[in-house]
């Protein structure tokens, strides 16, 4: 497995954790959690620098790189309820798309065949078609489901004549049969792209799309609602892809296609962690983090709240089955009370 550690900075591991070597199984025989960096943006297709995401959603925090982060409402520590290791970044060079996506399929499949669930920091959205296979492949073939947030659909045929980009990942994941296209979930597409042979393709898919639009009127737990009830019915386990430019830009504007009127930072943190606290996660990624564009840091930070949400989560999930039989937690009752 080809390792750089820190590809493009420091080799500093998320927030403290213990690191981890893909060469060496027992290094992370025992994990719950392994963050592995995916420092590719060769697939953007209009400012680049995502290639620093990793780097920046790991280091953003104003708190001490200490490996514990307690969570106020979940009442857990995701970094240490969970065995959690970093492996740091991958070769993913830029210049060669195809090399560094089997790179990453390959980081995948290993951090899922051990037992743990992969989180991926991006890295532009093109590294889907690698992280997501990676997952399949041990979970089984159209046997995973995908939540998908994300102002654009990505669901291209090509990129500028190239299959692979930004643009067109979840595309190949419902061509090459690893994602069911009756079993992919997107949530807060806006904007003026696709176009309506596209669209088309999508319907064809049976995939099922929540328009920005759609979830101001109808309200995002309703549509949660509705996403939850596909994506458990015929498969082992959900993967979480998450875009940051799904967040409107004034709120993240440190990403390579920013799309105004998108959701809040706040929505998008507590439907992470409902998803995470109520649905067998099996993959999570975290993309299109651009720290050129970013100001005063707001869109790592963001990005660092979107792993921290869903590790605390996953770790009161297993709390609660393992301990009640059922989720125990309720956003309604009084923090104090809890």
């Amino acid at each position: 497995m080809t390792r750089i550690g820190g590809m493009y900075g420091p080799d500093i591991t998320f927030l403290g954790v213990a690191r981890c070597d893909l060469d060496d199984p027992a290094s992370f025989a025992e994990a719950d959690i392994v963050i592995v960096g995916a420092p590719f943006d060769g697939g953007t297709s209009h400012r680049a620098g995502a290639r620093f995401g990793p780097q920046a959603i790991r280091s953003a925090d104003y708190l001490p790189h200490d490996a514990s982060r307690p969570h106020l409402s979940l009442r857990t520590d995701g970094l240490k309820d969970l065995r959690v290791v970093d492996a740091g970044d991958l070769a993913m060079p830029s210049g060669d798309t195809e090399l560094s996506l089997k790179v990453l399929e390959a980081a995948t499949l290993k951090i899922a065949a051990a037992g743990a669930i992969p989180v991926i920091l991006g890295g532009d959205h093109t590294i889907a078609a690698a992280d997501v296979v990676g997952v399949a492949r041990h979970i089984g073939w159209g046997r995973v489901s995908m939540i998908h947030f994300d102002a654009h659909a990505d669901t291209g045929n090509d990129q500028w004549g190239s299959l692979y980009g930004h643009g067109t990942p979840m595309r190949r994941l419902i061509e090459s049969g690893a994602i069911r296209g009756d079993r992919f979930l997107q949530l807060g597409l806006r904007g003026y792209w696709p176009e309506p042979e596209t669209l088309d393709w999508m319907k064809d898919q049976a995939m099922r799309s929540f328009e920005m639009t759609e979830i101001h009127h109808r309200g995002l737990d309703p549509v949660l609602d509705e996403s939850f009830a596909i994506l458990t019915e015929e498969c082992e386990g959900v993967f979480l892809s998450v875009d940051i430019d799904v967040v409107d830009p004034g709120m993240a504007p440190g990403t390579g296609t920013p799309e105004p009127g998108g959701m809040t930072s706040r929505a998008l943190l507590e439907a992470v962690r409902r998803i995470c606290l109520e649905l067998p996660i099996v993959g999570i990624d975290i993309v299109e983090v651009s720290p050129p564009y970013d100001h005063a840091d707001i869109t790592a930070l963001l990005a660092n709240r979107v792993v921290l949400e869903a590790l605390s989560a996953i770790a009161r999930r297993r709390k609660d089955l393992t301990e009640h039989g059922r989720i125990t937690y309720d956003p309604k009752q009084n923090l104090l009370d809890r």
